[in-house]
Formats: C-alpha cells, sequence, structure tokens
C-alpha cells in the first residue's frame, strides 16, 4: 500500500505535515532535515522543487528557493540526495514543486526516479487538474505515485467533487486564495470554508496549508480536516537556527502546542 494511503488509514486526524525547500539554508541538509522531523514525531513530509518563478508561493519559501538555487540544488541533486533515504525513514514522503522544471526533467523520468527513492506523492500547484488526467495521471499512477491536486476557498463543488473522484491520496486544501505565508489566526470566511469542505465527505482525506504557525490556526485545521501542513513557520525557524533542524521543528512544536 503507497504510505500515504496507509497513513491515513492508521490515523485519520491530528496529523502534522511539514515542508522545507532542498537545498536550504545548506546544499546538503535535504536528508538530514527528513530524519530529524521523522525522529520528532512529524507524521508527513514534504520537499520542495526550488524554482526560480514561484508564483504560489510567499516572500518566506521565495527567498528559500533563492537560497537553494544559489546553492546549488537542482531536480537531478535532490533525488541524489533522498537515494538511500527510505533504508531509515518510513514516513510518507512528497516532492513540491512546479510543473516547469519536472517537464524540463522529464515527467516519466521524474516518476521513475520518485519511485527509486520512495517518494509517494507529488504536489505540482501550476499543474490543472485537465491537463494532469489527460497528460500525466496514466504515468503518475503506473508508478504508485499520488498527485496531490489543491482546492481554494474559490473552487467549484462540481470540481471539488470531480478531483475527489478521479485522484487519491489526499486533497491540499489551501486555506485562502492568497500566497503560502504564517498567520495569526483564521478569520470566520475561512472557517466557514473549512466547515463547508467537511460538510461535502469526500471520499479522500484532505489537510489544510498555508498560514498555519501557531495554536489557534493549527487547531483550527484539524478540528475540521485530517491536519495541518506547515511550510514558512518551519522554513523560518530553519533558517534562524542556520540549519538545526532538532532546534526548528522542536520550537515549532511548541508554538502550536501553547
Amino acid at each position: 500500500m503507497n504510505r500515504i494511503d496507509q497513513l491515513f488509514k492508521e490515523r485519520p486526524h491530528g496529523l502534522l505535515s511539514i515542508y522545507f525547500c532542498a537545498g536550504c539554508p545548506t546544499l546538503e541538509g535535504t536528508a538530514g532535515v527528513i530524519r530529524t522531523l521523522q525522529k520528532n514525531g512529524v507524521d508527513m513530509i514534504e520537499v520542495g522543487i526550488p524554482f526560480s518563478d514561484p508564483m504560489a508561493d510567499g516572500v518566506v519559501i521565495q527567498e528559500a528557493a533563492t537560497c537553494a538555487l544559489k546553492n546549488g540544488i537542482s531536480l537531478a541533486k535532490i533525488f541524489e540526495q533522498l537515494r538511500h533515504i527510505r533504508h531509515d525513514v518510513t514516513i510518507p514522503l512528497i516532492l513540491m514543486g512546479y510543473l516547469n522544471p519536472i517537464y524540463q526533467f522529464g515527467f516519466e523520468r521524474f516518476c521513475q526516479k520518485c519511485k527509486e527513492c520512495g517518494i509517494d506523492g507529488v504536489i505540482i500547484p501550476d499543474l490543472p487538474y485537465r491537463e494532469y488526467q489527460e497528460e500525466y495521471k496514466a504515468t503518475a499512477e503506473r508508478y504508485d505515485i499520488r498527485v496531490i491536486m489543491l482546492i481554494t476557498p474559490e473552487t467549484s463543488e462540481e470540481r471539488i467533487r470531480e478531483i475527489d473522484a478521479h485522484t487519491s491520496g489526499f486533497i491540499y486544501m489551501v486555506s485562502s486564495a492568497s500566497l503560502t505565508g504564517a498567520q495569526k489566526g483564521f478569520n470566520d470566511e475561512k472557517v466557514a470554508y473549512f466547515k463547508r469542505i467537511e460538510a461535502m465527505h469526500l471520499r479522500n482525506p484532505h489537510l489544510v496549508g498555508f498560514g498555519i504557525s501557531n495554536k489557534q490556526t493549527f487547531d483550527a485545521a484539524c478540528s475540521h480536516s485530517s491536519g495541518a501542513i506547515i511550510g514558512s513557520a518551519f522554513v523560518t525557524l530553519l533558517n534562524q537556527t542556520k540549519g538545526d533542524a532538532e532546534a526548528a521543528i522542536c520550537q515549532l512544536k511548541e508554538n502550536i502546542s501553547k
């Protein structure tokens, strides 16, 4: 069974998924961050593929991508860094990045490398759902790679149900239509959106991402979904600790628990 499916089967609620950018703050730190996050109880990890034009990302992740590219990271380098990661890492791993570098790498080659490294899923924010269906789905399924689709408050119920019917793994529920970045709290409109999706009783589980950095936002996300995805808040702490993933994740877990 795909590790993403296994995770949601065993732990349907209260999940913590962490995003960080490969190659930042140090070029060779990717595998070490993953191992540290697993050791500290993180349920799933999204490894960011840096891109020069990250249109859905806020300043924190934009700067992380710039740092990683300056350090010399590339998609090929990421796969090399993750080549032996499954020797001791058992939690689900997802690659998250924009279509351009994946397209340039070659999608089937990309899926093949994911399979070789033990990557369980991919998130491609700028991959249109229809294009995924027509050009990418068959290849991804052949390699047992879950392609995770995003929904926002503006996504129609019809499209959400279509995505739910034709994808697997989980649905990435973007908390707002704005860029990534930490927020102090979710307003009534966002909470209403969470409740609306929860009431749809979708086939796939869903996780809330964008803007989660403290107990208020984490609890709100977990109350209406299977859990939360935290990116910018962890990336900020990782930079502040100069790449000390242990200190960063311990501080983050403290921040979302009090």
